[in-house]
């Protein structure tokens, strides 16, 4: 279908590549007196509604009906796709959607070829919007989002409420790097077969640095196989690279990389004597049965500027002699044997579930 001039659509669908037809059908079945124009001008993930028997009504339904629609906007207008036209449409509707005690965001997304960029557009609709309303720009919990879905040379707005826009982060989550980044793990290594010990040390190199733990002691017991322990380390150190290339290149904001050192178990609890210590074996006490203690040790050593540090077993598993130097000797999943590449991240999910709540009320510049 050729989208002419201003041929405004009543509902806008985003879902996945590949399921337009799908989610077109289940349109067509809630609303057939609907037209229903599956990928437009071959944009892909797109579907579009026009002449709905009651749009508002049609989106409730789909919400309801269709799971693989990921995104229904209702159009409130629709204007030419230049930027004056643009700021014009929504300074006529802003007022009944956008109210001065409410926060907002723009969010453009633009299909075909224009002399503008998305950004062009959010900087000079927000700045009219806040004008107009009052209300103050929140880019990363709005409680309205201005919806501007650009279609070739037709511009479609809609205003939502900022809580269909799914994020990672929010208020009441504590980014949780900033406490395993004052860990120091140590870490039984695996020490099989030479391909099964660089298997195991890649995964658990993706393991530590998907955590950004700060710091990982590998920590053989006595004298080891010199090419086990290489081919572990050979691997822990290419599953630390490819992990941490992927985080550089994705997430928005600078990322720590886990430091690798190696020492001999027993002589890293001795140099760690008197330090947080917590080891996690299958002997220990269930975490939930000592979880406010445990959260409450974490994070009064964390406020007192100390690290924490963490053991984790392999085959052989941490000593049973070196219990009596931990503060907790914890068991985060009792009846269970959790193999060693799960170990470790196993034990942090555990920290996380217990700390999180805790963290949410404390303030950054305490711990």
């Amino acid at each position: 279908m050729s989208i002419s001039n201003l041929e405004c659509a009543d509902v806008i669908i985003t879902c996945k590549l590949g399921m337009e037809k799908v989610v077109a059908s289940y349109v067509m079945e809630i609303d057939p007196s609907a037209k229903v124009v599956p990928s437009p001008e071959n944009f892909m993930g797109l579907v579009l509604i026009y002449n709905a028997f009651n749009k508002k009504m049609l989106a409730d339904e789909i919400r309801k009906k269709v799971p693989e629609a990921e995104k229904i906007y209702v159009v409130e207008k629709c204007s030419k796709a230049n930027i004056n036209s643009i700021v014009d449409a929504v300074k006529s509707i802003a007022k009944d959607f956008v109210f001065q005690n409410e926060s907002f965001a723009v969010r453009t997304t633009r299909r075909g070829k224009h002399s503008f960029t998305s950004i062009d557009v959010n900087v000079a609709v927000g700045a009219a919007v806040k004008e107009l309303t009052g209300a103050r720009v929140d880019l990363e919990n709005p409680d309205k989002v201005i919806a501007i879905q650009i279609i070739k040379d037709v511009a479609h707005i809609s205003i939502v409420s900022g809580a269909e826009f799914y994020k990672k982060m929010r208020p009441y989550k504590y980014p949780m790097h900033k406490i395993f980044n004052r860990f120091v793990v140590a870490h039984e290594p695996y020490l099989g077969p030479p391909d099964a010990a660089y298997t195991f040390g890649a995964r658990i190199g993706r393991e530590v640095q998907t955590y950004e733990v700060g710091e990982l002691v590998v920590a053989p017991i006595g004298s080891v196989d010199g090419y086990s322990l290489y081919n572990f380390l050979k691997g822990l150190f290419e599953g630390i690279e490819s992990r941490y290339e992927v985080q550089r290149k994705s997430y928005g904001r600078e990322v720590a990389k886990t430091k690798v050192v190696v020492q001999d178990m027993y002589q890293f609890v001795r140099s760690k004597i008197g330090e947080p210590l917590i080891i996690f074996e299958p002997e220990g006490e269930p975490i939930s049965r000592v979880s406010n203690e445990v959260s409450e040790f974490i994070l009064s050593s964390l406020r007192r500027g100390r690290k924490i540090n963490i053991m984790v077993g392999a085959r052989e598993g941490v000593p049973t002699s070196l219990f009596r130097f931990a503060n907790f000797v914890l068991d985060v999943a009792p009846g269970i044997v959790i193999s060693t590449d799960y170990a470790l991240a196993s034990a942090l999910i555990a920290l996380t579930t217990v700390l999180h709540e805790k963290l949410v009320g404390e303030k950054e510049e305490n711990l």
